[in-house]
């Protein structure tokens, strides 16, 4: 078992204890995805901190768009609910890359690849050389964004 998964089984029982109803639905939730997971994979799969991290990252995102549409239809309170729980998940996620640290690794990413001056044609091999580096610790989009920035310069 993973160590990310041995830390949410061990939250979801200090959860139930202590009665947070909101994080222990996060919690069980988020074992039972993992519990699928390994079913789908085999017995013999051993669930990695990575394969949680996607979990985590998956389930966030179904939060933050689903926050989005009850936003969207006036329903804020919902809205609100999915924000509280997408930020209990955060917390199951290593920290986050800020912009500045991308910034400085999409430049040295740059220097190695020997380009001076992209093009949105380099696009695609910018990002297929940043990726690998920053793997958990920032989000494609965000990199996306930082890396058109850097060649709208």
């Amino acid at each position: 078992m993973s160590t990310m998964l041995e830390r949410i089984c061990a939250d979801l029982k200090t959860a139930m204890k202590s009665r947070q109803d909101r994080e222990v639905a996060v919690l069980r939730l988020l074992k039972s995805e993992a519990q699928k997971l390994q079913a789908d994979k085999g017995v013999s799969y051993q669930i990695t901190d990575e394969d949680v991290q996607q979990i985590v990252r998956r389930q966030i995102k179904q939060r933050q768009e689903a926050a989005e549409q009850y936003a969207a239809g006036g329903a804020q309170e919902r809205a609100d609910d999915e924000l509280a729980e997408a930020k209990i998940l955060e917390g199951y996620l290593p920290p986050q890359m800020s912009r500045s640290e991308l910034e400085a690794l999409v430049q040295s990413t740059l220097d190695e690849l020997g380009l001076t001056s992209p093009t949105a044609k380099d696009m695609g091999r910018i990002m297929g050389a940043v990726m690998p580096k920053v793997k958990g610790k920032a989000d494609g989009t965000a990199v996306r964004a930082v890396v058109s920035d850097r060649m709208s310069r």
